[in-house]
């Protein structure tokens, strides 16, 4: 198509060279001139600075070779850098003003056309770097979207992982506290086959109210999951207020836990606060009952605004139990902790003792 058209107005400028100024005599030259501009024009696409030189270098001969040089000017203008572009327009300039001088417009003066010729290069530059300009930037534009995507769905993802992570902490820290006193019971059910009914059906009667508990649990942290508070109430999350009924339950299923409270005005403790540290003592209770079933345990709160609240549970290392842990409550622990902005800390000290200590800011 684009030949064509360069091909037209060859056709057309030669036959305007004809009919203006009767040069018969170099008719022949201007067709010649014409039909190798012509040709030249698929090595543009190759070689554009070669080519628009090349063409421009025809235009000093016969003005057959005007528009396949112009419009190889706005080509390299599009696609190379403006000092590039520039020298190609200036040697364009230079080409037609050697024209001009042995083959003049008689109807216009020298100096007009050598300012027409300067004016139609300089506009033909401005507008090929004014267009590769545009180019770059909707490349930019695009570039920009597609990374903008590429970032939206890596935030997609990582939160997708951060709450598949949220779910499976939520779900141990529930479920590994519950299933661990079940399965404590239901050791004392195949150990002791020996012992009176009515202990073996109280003994059954608590793993199935285990079981059901632990269902409702269960459910309750699906439900609550995704907001730090219910918005109805009617499943409020464990705080500080629960922890005797966490140590009763340890009681009941033989681990010995002494809690000692010194949290200063522990109204004014947050919810977030609170239900950290529940969870703290409801995994340390957990491993307490798989590792060292049986020793004592002791939990220590002490805390005031302003200031942070230091959480401690301690416990004799017992012998190695049937229930083998994975580690990852301990995980759990140390996001939940280090995402409340606190530090936790596990050790075991030189004799035998356990111990799980977690500081918490409390804001003023």
């Amino acid at each position: 198509m684009v030949v064509a058209g360069v091909g037209a107005l060859t056709a057309a400028t030669i036959w305007g060279q004809v009919t203006a100024q009767g040069a018969h005599g170099l008719l022949v030259l201007d067709v010649a001139v014409g039909l190798a501009a012509c040709a030249l024009l698929p090595v543009l696409l190759r070689w554009p600075v070669p080519g628009a030189l090349a063409l421009a270098v025809l235009a000093a001969v016969s003005p057959a070779a005007t528009p396949a040089a112009t419009m190889a000017t706005l080509h390299v203008a599009q696609r190379r850098a403006f000092l590039v572009a520039a020298a190609v327009g200036g040697a364009g300039v230079v080409t037609h003003a050697i024209r001009g001088l042995w083959r003049p417009i008689e109807s216009l003066p020298f100096a007009w056309f050598l300012v027409l010729v300067i004016v139609a290069e300089a506009a033909l530059v401005g507008w090929g770097q004014l267009s590769q300009a545009r180019r770059a930037l909707l490349g930019s534009l695009r570039e920009r979207a597609r990374r903008a995507e590429a970032e939206q769905a890596g935030r997609v993802a990582e939160a997708r992982a951060f709450e598949r992570a949220r779910i499976a902490r939520e779900m141990h820290d529930v479920l590994a506290h519950r299933l661990s006193l079940l399965a404590t019971y239901a050791g004392a059910l195949e150990y002791r086959p020996d012992a009176p009914p009515e202990r073996l059906a109280e003994a059954a009667g608590v793993v199935r109210a285990g079981v059901h508990q632990a269902l409702e649990e269960l459910r309750e942290v699906i439900t609550v999951l995704r907001d730090d508070e219910p918005a109805d109430g009617t499943h409020p999350q464990p705080g500080l207020t629960d922890l005797g009924r966490l140590a009763t339950e340890s009681r009941d299923a033989g681990t010995p836990v002494d809690v000692v409270t010194r949290i200063s005005r522990p109204e004014e403790l947050p919810g977030a606060v609170g239900r950290t540290a529940y969870r703290l003592v409801q995994e340390g209770l957990t491993n307490a009952r798989k590792h060292a079933p049986g020793q004592p345990v002791r939990v220590l709160l002490d805390g005031r605004p302003g200031s942070q609240v230091l959480m401690e549970l301690t416990n004799p290392v017992g012998p190695a139990s049937q229930l083998a842990g994975s580690g990852t409550g301990l995980i759990g622990l140390t996001e939940r902790v280090r995402l409340a902005g606190g530090e936790l800390d596990h050790s075991v000290s030189a004799d035998g003792e356990f111990r799980l200590r977690a500081r918490l800011p409390w804001p003023a």
